[in-house]
């Protein structure tokens, strides 16, 4: 159980990462991804990033600026743009459905107008799972330019949608419903130089 920690990466890296070991069976026509960050980067830099063999944008959380966060979905990316606040730790979550396409995104639990993406689209597996770096390859490729330096924690995610009180409930670490993988029960590996620190 990792509630009351956070994963800190120190220093601008072309390794370092936190592998999600989390094993998908099956393909995603629906998911949520929330997550914690905390950094005083200017530059653009990955925070979430999932990769099948075909696709390595499958899903991505990136920050390009400060006040706008990408949010892609099989090599398809809407932008969302977000206050800038360089001195507290930024909650987001997105969520998405095939079947619409409609894209949800909260920051600091206040959500954002809805937009549209990859209507009819499947998220495949098997997937490589990454906080901390942006993956052009499977598992592999990364850009130490876009590399992640600061604080993630907090991190789900959901083969569903989420509720407004269930995106309360996740910047709480304690969620509603069973995640894939969440905070309080979370599979992962050390990369490279990344602490565990309270």
């Amino acid at each position: 159980d990792l509630q009351s920690s956070v994963f800190v990466f120190p220093q601008e890296s072309p390794t370092a990462h936190v592998q999600v070991t989390a094993r998908l069976e099956q393909p995603l026509s629906n998911f949520t991804v929330c997550l914690r960050s905390y950094t005083d980067l200017t530059r653009p830099h990955s925070l979430f990033s999932y990769a099948t063999k075909k696709q390595s944008n499958e899903i991505l959380l990136f920050k390009p600026k400060p006040d706008q966060y990408e949010f892609h979905v099989g090599g398809k990316l809407l932008v969302f743009r977000v206050p800038q606040r360089l001195e507290e730790s930024e909650h987001v979550c997105a969520s998405w459905e095939s079947a619409t396409g409609i894209v949800g995104f909260w920051f600091n639990g206040k959500p954002w107008p809805r937009k549209g993406l990859q209507k009819g689209y499947t998220v495949g597996v098997p997937a490589s799972i990454l906080l901390g770096q942006d993956q052009d390859s499977f598992g592999g490729s990364f850009d130490a330019r876009q590399s992640f330096v600061g604080e993630i924690s907090s991190v789900y995610m959901w083969d569903t949608g989420i509720s407004a009180s269930g995106v309360t409930m996740a910047m709480y670490d304690s969620p509603e419903q069973t995640p894939v993988f969440g905070w309080r029960n979370f599979p992962y590996k050390i990369v490279g130089e990344v602490y565990l620190k309270p």
